[in-house]
């Protein structure tokens, strides 16, 4: 049986987590996410990657190359690229990789603006309020899709 594999792309500013507004987005470190994620995965035979970047252009890119490089989840937080980001959303549609959209913050609980997500509708799920809890369970929900 062939080794499950899931991509993980996190978004701008996400690496500053744990220094960025704590209130919205908690104490933890992407490193902290990120470790804990791959603990899981390793747990249960699952290939993992995870990325983040600040440029769309590098989201989009790695997004655009799982047409080659297969993989067969996605977990997404675009953070700000959620609602400005007709590019990523147009390169998942391109790629047809299931994936669930994760938001630390309760994005529904904040700014107006923050209420419309590019993703939400072409995504098999939307995780948002669970801080770093959100991937966990993105990621528990991909290791069983």
């Amino acid at each position: 049986m062939a080794t499950k594999s899931i991509l993980v792309l996190h978004g701008p500013n996400l690496n500053l987590l744990g220094e960025r507004e704590p209130q919205h987005y908690g104490k933890q470190t992407l490193e902290d996410i990120d470790q804990a994620l791959k603990t899981i995965a390793s747990a249960k035979s699952i290939k993992l990657e995870t990325m983040q970047s600040n440029s769309e252009g590098d989201l989009v890119n790695k997004i655009q190359s799982l047409s080659n490089d297969k993989v067969d989840f996605l977990i997404i937080n675009p953070a700000a690229y959620t609602h400005t980001s007709v590019a990523m959303r147009d390169a998942l549609s391109a790629v047809k990789v299931p994936f669930i959209e994760v938001h630390l913050s309760n994005v529904y609980a904040r700014e107006p603006f923050r209420h419309h997500s590019y993703f939400s509708d072409i995504a098999v799920a939307v995780i948002s309020g669970l801080g770093a809890d959100g991937y966990i369970a993105a990621l528990n929900f991909a290791i069983n899709a």
